[in-house]
């Protein structure tokens, strides 16, 4: 079965260049478009079945918080970034749930390894993101839990009250698996696996 790819970018040549690329270098994939933010919507809640996004963040109509939105709402698709901003730039996005990174300046073969990593193991963090994140992650001050986005943190809150995977998602009422998704990003952002840690740093730390 072949997976689905959603390029959302505004520029045609981009669209077109990309989608040269992937299936030069890639089989067994279908490409569809998306000009701005709202068809980015449209078309996955028309058919909720593409493995990759491959998104350009500076497109027309792009919102605050879009990745988290995407994520909330879609939380299987994986959201590669493709745009010209530099590392430090694309570190929120990261933060935000986007699951990795390329440059539009990159080589042909690097843009069709990082889809091809994306859509195999789930992520593409090239050595500069990663320095990014680190450095981030080393000079920030700020509240740990301020990393996670506004449905993170109602399920961070839920969790240390206690609730179980199922009793979160009858809370919220969405689907438990989606809940494991939530669960999984938490404890990422937070940099633990268990609960036991996740409870130390509400003592240090409250949203």
């Amino acid at each position: 079965m072949n997976k689905k790819i959603l390029i959302a970018d505004d520029y045609f040549v981009v669209m077109t260049g990309i989608k040269m690329i992937l299936k030069k270098y890639l089989k067994n994939i279908d490409l569809e478009y998306a000009l701005n933010y709202d068809e980015i919507f449209e078309k996955l809640a028309d058919k909720n079945d593409y493995a990759l996004l491959i998104l350009d963040p500076g497109l027309q109509g792009n919102q605050k918080k879009m990745i988290a939105e995407i994520k909330c709402k879609f939380p299987n698709l994986k959201i590669l970034i493709f745009s010209t901003h530099n590392t430090a730039e694309v570190v929120p996005s990261i933060l935000e749930g986007a699951d990795g990174y390329l440059n539009k300046l990159s080589h042909e073969d690097e843009i069709a390894r990082a889809v091809l990593e994306v859509l195999n193991t789930g992520k593409y963090y090239s050595k500069e993101i990663m320095d990014a994140l680190i450095h981030h992650s080393v000079s920030s001050k700020s509240n740990p839990l301020e990393n996670l986005s506004e449905r993170e943190k109602t399920v961070y809150n839920l969790l240390i009250k206690g609730y179980g995977n199922l009793e979160i998602a009858n809370e919220l009422k969405i689907h438990v698996a989606t809940i494991s998704t939530y669960k999984r990003r938490i404890f990422q952002k937070l940099g633990t696996n268990n609960l036991i840690d996740i409870l130390e740093i509400n003592r240090k730390y409250s949203l």
